[in-house]
């Protein structure tokens, strides 16, 4: 099954002589070309969740699958390979490089795939192009941008290596109202063109109305 899929996941964690339960038995499929937003209040679950979707936190049980592969088993180098190559993240801050440009942060990219600065370029300048980026924004580091812009070049970044999977993390939080529109809906079509399936978390339900479809996180279950 491609997208992404979670089915049936537990996660806890200890608390004293005790486990809290996280997620209880959470299942969902984002399918490709799809934005899914999450929706629920601080401590319901959502961190947890794109935690395990980005294998990142393993569960107690159920089945997390990324682009049709089974993660459960995947050794650690497997499971940083896996999300190297087929896992998207958007942090809820981009922590973009400070002494590089826009596009040297996603030069950076190609050199941790193994690839030359200079032929991940074109790609790079794609990338940016799409998100908004051209008229010399490109060669601005990160203080002569806005948080908007920041925000772009994160998102830019995560689609380097052409993820089939896309996570998002509160990607409006540090953004006033139109601005996190904006990126709202850029997301929405970033995830159509590039054919990902996407998953945000926000607590704003407005921006979480713009997506395909909304769940709700409540302690931990989803409905």
């Amino acid at each position: 099954m491609n997208g992404l899929t979670l089915q049936d996941v537990v996660l806890t964690y200890p608390d004293g002589d005790r486990r809290l339960t996280t997620l209880d038995r959470v299942s969902l499929h984002a399918a490709p070309g799809t934005l899914t937003a999450v929706v629920g209040p601080s401590g319901s679950g959502k961190s947890s969740l794109l935690a395990v979707a980005a294998t990142l936190l393993r569960p107690d049980s159920g089945r997390v699958l990324v682009a049709g592969r089974d993660t459960a088993g995947l050794s650690p180098r497997q499971a940083t390979e896996l999300r190297r190559d087929r896992i998207g993240i958007v942090f809820q801050q981009p922590n973009l490089l400070a002494s590089l440009t826009a596009l040297e942060q996603l030069q950076a990219m190609a050199h941790l795939r193994g690839v030359s600065a200079k032929a991940g370029l074109p790609r790079a300048e794609r990338l940016l192009a799409s998100v908004g980026l051209t008229d010399g924004r490109q060669h601005r580091r990160p203080h002569q941008l806005s948080g908007g812009e920041r925000q772009r070049v994160n998102i830019a970044r995560a689609l380097f290596a052409e993820p089939a999977v896309l996570l998002v993390d509160e990607p409006t939080s540090a953004l006033d109202h139109d601005r996190g529109a904006r990126i709202v809906d850029l997301l929405a079509a970033v995830t159509r063109d590039h054919d990902t399936a996407t998953v945000m978390v926000t607590h704003d339900r407005g921006f979480a109305a713009r997506a395909d479809r909304t769940l709700e996180l409540t302690d931990g279950r989803l409905s």
